[in-house]
C-alpha cells in the first residue's frame, strides 16, 4: 500500500470536474452535478456520471444540483461533497499523507471566492499548505503545448462550461486577459429560449444539449439538417414534438458567439504592440468543451483576419495543463509574478 497519496491536477468547471493523477494521467472526467433530496440537502443519491443519468428525471423529493456557476462555487456544501467524493474516487481512500494539488480558477476571482475553492479541496483530502491555484486560460496554454515561459506572446481563449476567457501570455504569466460568464451552458439556455419563444415549448438541458451537438453551428451550414425535439407545450401542459432545422440553431446561437468575439477583441486591443505581433504570427488557440462548435474556429478567424487554430484536446487541455505543473513543480517557481502566485502571497 502506497504511504504517500501522487500529486493531483483539478480542472474544478461549471459543466464537468477532471482529474490527473500523476504518471496516470486524467481519470475523473465527470459531470459537475449531484441528485440530492430536496429536504435537509444532505442526503446525496448521486454524483458524476450517475447523476447524469439521472437528469431530467427525477422524481419530486429529489433535485439535480449543479454546485457551481460561471465557473465558481454556488453551492458549497454540494461542492464540497463532490469533489470529495471525485477525489477519493481518483487516488483511494488508504493514504497517509494528503496529496499535493494544482486546481483551476477563473481569471475573475475574488479573495473570498479564492478562499472558498480552497476551503473545499482541504475538506476534499488536499494538503492546504500544498495546494496553487493556477488560472484557467494558463493551465490550459501549458495542457496545449504552448511556450508559456518564453518570452514569446500566445493567446488562448477557453471557452467552458460557464465562462470564456481569452488571455495572451508571455514570460510565465497573464498579460491581458478578459473573462466573460458565456460558454456551452449558456449556449444551451440560448437554444431553451430559442425553442420556447418559436415553437411554445419547453424542452430540458439534456435535450438542448443533444440539439447543440447535432445541429450547432457558428456559421450557417451549406446543407440544412433537421431533427426532432420533445418538450412539452407550454399551453396545453401536453407532451409535444417539434422539427428545428441548423439554420433556426445558429441563429439562436449567433448571439453566445458574439459575446465570445467580442472578449477575444477586448483582449486583442489591449494587448501590447510586440506581443501582438506573436499572436498575429501563431494565432489564438481555442481550448475548452465550448470551442468545439462546430466552424468556431472558422467564425473567428474570418472575423478577426488572423489564424485560430482548435487544441488537439480542447474538453482536457486545462486538466492536462494542471497536472503537467503538479508532475513537474519546479515549474512553479517560473511563473511571473503578476499571476497566480501573487494572489496566493497576498492572503
Amino acid at each position: 500500500m502506497a504511504i504517500v497519496a501522487p500529486d493531483i491536477g483539478i480542472d474544478l468547471g461549471t459543466a464537468n470536474t477532471q482529474i490527473y493523477v500523476k504518471k496516470k494521467g486524467i481519470v475523473i472526467n465527470e459531470p459537475s452535478l449531484l441528485v440530492a433530496d430536496r429536504e435537509g440537502r444532505h442526503t446525496v443519491r448521486a454524483i458524476g456520471e450517475e447523476a447524469r443519468v439521472m437528469l431530467g428525471r427525477t422524481s419530486a423529493d429529489v433535485s439535480a444540483v449543479w454546485p457551481m456557476s460561471d465557473g465558481m462555487i454556488r453551492d458549497f456544501d454540494m461542492t464540497q461533497a463532490m469533489l470529495h467524493f471525485f477525489v477519493r474516487k481518483a487516488i483511494g481512500v488508504s493514504r497517509l499523507v494528503k496529496p499535493r494539488a494544482i486546481m483551476t480558477i477563473p481569471c475573475r476571482v475574488s479573495p473570498i471566492e479564492r478562499r472558498a475553492v480552497k476551503k473545499a479541496a482541504v475538506y476534499a483530502g488536499i494538503r492546504e499548505n500544498q495546494l496553487r491555484l493556477v488560472e484557467k486560460p494558463f493551465a490550459a496554454a501549458v495542457g496545449s503545448g504552448l511556450p508559456v515561459f518564453e518570452p514569446v506572446g500566445s493567446m488562448v481563449v477557453d471557452i467552458g462550461g460557464g465562462t470564456t476567457e481569452a488571455a495572451v501570455i508571455s514570460l510565465g504569466g497573464i498579460v491581458v486577459s478578459r473573462s466573460i460568464r458565456m460558454g456551452g451552458v449558456k449556449m444551451d439556455e440560448a437554444i431553451i429560449a430559442y425553442v420556447k419563444r418559436k415553437f411554445n415549448m419547453l424542452i430540458g438541458e439534456r435535450t438542448a444539449e443533444d440539439v447543440k451537438m447535432a445541429l450547432g453551428s457558428a456559421l450557417p451550414m451549406k446543407e440544412e439538417r433537421r431533427v426532432l425535439v420533445r418538450g412539452r407545450d407550454m399551453i396545453t401542459n401536453l407532451p409535444q414534438t417539434a422539427e428545428i432545422s441548423s439554420a433556426q440553431v445558429y441563429e439562436a446561437l449567433s448571439a453566445p458567439c458574439e459575446a465570445i468575439l467580442a472578449a477575444i477583441q477586448h483582449v486583442l486591443e489591449r494587448t501590447p504592440p510586440e506581443l501582438a505581433g506573436d499572436v498575429l504570427k501563431s494565432g489564438i488557440h481555442l481550448t475548452g468543451g465550448g470551442a468545439q462548435l462546430f466552424a468556431l474556429d472558422q467564425y473567428i478567424a474570418s472575423e478577426l483576419d488572423m489564424p485560430v487554430l482548435l487544441a488537439k484536446d480542447p474538453m482536457s487541455c486545462a486538466a492536462l495543463g494542471a497536472g503537467h505543473l503538479a508532475d513537474n513543480i519546479d515549474l512553479l517557481h517560473r511563473i511571473g509574478k503578476d499571476s497566480f502566485l501573487k494572489g496566493d502571497a497576498e492572503e
